[in-house]
């Protein structure tokens, strides 16, 4: 058998091309670790600005440009009002049912209702953002519900439709979960679907939407603050109780 002997250099060759490759590894890893170390930081970072806002939303004496009382829809006898429209403060939220922050801010308002009495009257104005597939449908609800059973009937449903949104199940607010919603609050299942599926109550919503365009709101819950004297106030979002009460400490007498 004939044996074939490597040429003379080709082994310190092989050595020298070995002994680059691992350098170029080493250098490679380096690099590779250095940019995950850096990723991770501004991960983290990031993560960490996005809580701290979260947890801390803007305070009460921020400086928050507001319309002025012409833009704003005059409140009228097919709003829904809760308490006297004589208050002292008259508050109109522009608001969203399948929204997450309008969920979390419905019972800083009726706390508000609670704690100030006929000082406060609190006017819900529908505001469903498109991407909510099913907030238009829920407003229009929450007006069948107040044509068939009366200004309580309205409040009492929109209650229980933020109480089902709560539970962050996306089939709660669907066309049939609204009806079941109607019908174990006390109202006529039959009537009420077709209430529904007329869509009789779709300019009403979209003039909601159009006045409170209007007036200057770009996000829900998106609540304004009027005083008897012309003074006007923004509520930046869904602010805890304890901030929206410093804000109306400053009007109420």
């Amino acid at each position: 058998m004939e044996v074939i002997m490597p040429e003379e250099n080709s082994r310190p060759q092989n050595s020298l091309v070995t002994v680059i490759l691992v350098g170029l590894l080493i250098v490679a890893s380096f690099f590779v670790g250095s940019l995950y170390t850096k990723v991770q930081m501004l991960e983290k970072g990031s993560a960490g600005t996005n809580a701290q806002a979260a947890n801390n939303p803007p305070p009460a004496d921020q400086q928050v440009t507001a319309p002025s009382a012409g833009d704003i829809p005059p409140v009228t006898d097919s709003d829904h009002v809760k308490g006297s429209k004589d208050a002292q403060i008259v508050m109109i939220e522009y608001s969203d049912f399948e929204c997450p922050f309008c969920t979390r801010f419905h019972p800083t308002m009726k706390q508000v209702v609670q704690e100030y009495g006929d000082k406060v009257a609190w006017v819900y104005r529908h505001y469903p953002f498109p991407m909510h597939t099913n907030a238009q449908k829920a407003a229009e609800a929450s007006e069948c519900a107040a044509e068939l059973g009366g200004k309580d009937a309205f409040w009492k449903y929109t209650d229980a439709l933020y109480e089902k949104n709560e539970t962050g199940d996306a089939s709660a607010l669907t066309v049939a979960s609204l009806k079941s919603l109607a019908e174990s609050q006390g109202l006529n299942g039959t009537k009420f679907q077709e209430c529904l599926d007329s869509g009789k109550h779709g300019k009403k919503v979209k003039d909601d939407m159009d006045g409170g365009s209007k007036a200057g709101v770009t996000g829900t819950p998106g609540t304004l603050i009027l005083t008897k004297d012309g003074k006007i106030d923004l509520i930046p979002g869904a602010l805890p109780f304890e901030q929206v009460k410093a804000m109306l400490d400053k009007y109420v007498k």
